[in-house]
């Protein structure tokens, strides 16, 4: 069945909404409709250029998801990788991952934002750089440096982000270690404690560390460095089954 013009506006419309699964419903029937009408793109377009509205995620939203979404629309994804909702967060990010493996300059543009922008921002972009598998020194640098924001969920991000990066040099890991011996935050550390383990070949002063921390009065200390030794040795475990061939 055709949808008619006051159905695409009504749909629109429900683009402000105050009821989220009527934004939801909204943007999954506009989606369709806009990979086949220039006529609608053009209208989500101008909608999404036009000041006084309540929501601009869910116009940035339908429209990335064309073959070639516009620099407003990825300027509009971006926008709402600061939202207030973790779940509109988290539906920002996967899309702009879609459109980064496609469009080198988005990549470049979320590994600026992991030093700008809002706390929200620099996590949803430290976890954008993580899930898009990157191996360049560009983007390492910038998990790195994020270990010194003064916002510790942004280093608590930046920690978990480096598990997954094999090309971290050793004055790297002398960095994690250096924060998990000093950061004030107790979730910074824990997750700096639980990246090292993963990234193998812990140092001795690693070890001796968690082995202080195993003693120590805080609970969630004792537990993050017991978790930490027991994935080390499970690595070193796995690496003796390989070596034997078993």
């Amino acid at each position: 069945m055709e949808i008619t013009d006051g159905q695409i506006a009504a749909l629109i419309a429900d683009l402000d909404h105050p009821d989220k699964p009527t934004i939801r419903a909204a943007v999954d029937t506009l989606i369709p409709l806009a990979n086949k009408s220039l006529a609608l793109r053009n209208i989500l377009d101008e909608r999404l250029a036009k000041r006084g509205h309540k929501n601009y995620w869910p116009v940035a939203y339908v429209l990335g998801h064309l073959n070639e979404p516009s620099p407003a629309c990825i300027a509009g994804l971006i926008d709402a990788l600061d939202h207030s909702q973790p779940d509109i967060r988290w539906a920002m990010a996967l899309l702009l991952v879609r459109i980064a493996n496609e469009k080198s300059a988005v990549v470049e543009s979320l590994v600026e934002l992991c030093a700008k922008g809002t706390g929200n921002q620099k996590r949803m972009a430290l976890y954008c750089v993580r899930d898009l598998a990157l191996s360049d020194p560009v983007s390492l640098a910038a998990l790195l440096t994020a270990l010194g924001d003064g916002d510790p969920t942004v280093r608590v991000a930046a920690a978990i982000c480096l598990k997954p990066r094999p090309d971290i040099a050793n004055s790297g890991k002398q960095l994690l270690l250096k924060i998990y011996v000093t950061d004030p935050d107790p979730r910074v550390r824990h997750a700096a404690a639980i990246t090292l383990a993963n990234l193998g070949t812990p140092s001795a002063e690693f070890l001796s560390a968690l082995r202080k921390s195993c003693e120590s009065d805080d609970s969630q200390s004792r537990k993050a460095a017991l978790a930490a030794l027991e994935l080390i040795k499970k690595t070193r475990s796995a690496s003796s089954d390989r070596r034997s061939g078993r």
